[in-house]
């Protein structure tokens, strides 16, 4: 049984969105991945500076932590390699990643909407579509197609994980 998700894919694919209403239709605790990146990681996408890996490492350990240390959970993260995925999995049971993917054009014009977000610009959504690997052969992972309304990516997400 699935008791812990993680909602991937690049910023503006509607990561947050989507693992708020998966939170609240399973009753799970939601935690958006951005709440835990560290200062010097966010005054680096302000300055549309791209994160390293190991600029990531101890954030994707600490949400790491936050899958262990929760019963159920839904995490939503940007987990763009299969290392940092990797990284998400250790000892965790009952785990399914959501993966919402998407073209560059329908994302980037979902991005120009967002208002306030420190992740900013065309050139960073770029890089982060050059790290992107898109999961293959990972059995716990999801792959929804995201141009369609919320609505339709939620019961989609909601049919494909009640097959697991």
């Amino acid at each position: 049984m699935i008791k812990k998700i993680i909602v991937m894919g690049v910023s503006g694919c509607g990561k947050s969105s989507m693992g708020q209403k998966l939170a609240d239709h399973y009753g799970f605790p939601f935690f958006d991945g951005d709440d835990y990146h560290c200062e010097n990681n966010v005054e680096k996408m302000r300055q549309s500076i791209p994160l390293t890996d190991e600029d990531r490492y101890g954030w994707l350990n600490t949400l790491n932590h936050i899958l262990r240390d929760n019963d159920s959970a839904v995490v939503a993260c940007s987990s763009l390699k299969p290392s940092y995925r990797d990284i998400l999995r250790n000892n965790i049971d009952g785990l399914a990643i959501v993966y919402l993917q998407g073209d560059f054009d329908t994302i980037w014009q979902r991005h120009q909407k967002r208002d306030g977000h420190y992740f900013n610009g065309k050139s960073m959504l770029e890089s982060q579509f050059e790290t992107l690997v898109e999961p293959e052969n990972e059995p716990d992972v999801i792959a929804i197609d995201i141009r369609h309304s919320l609505d339709d990516v939620f019961s989609k997400s909601i049919s494909e994980l009640a097959l697991r």
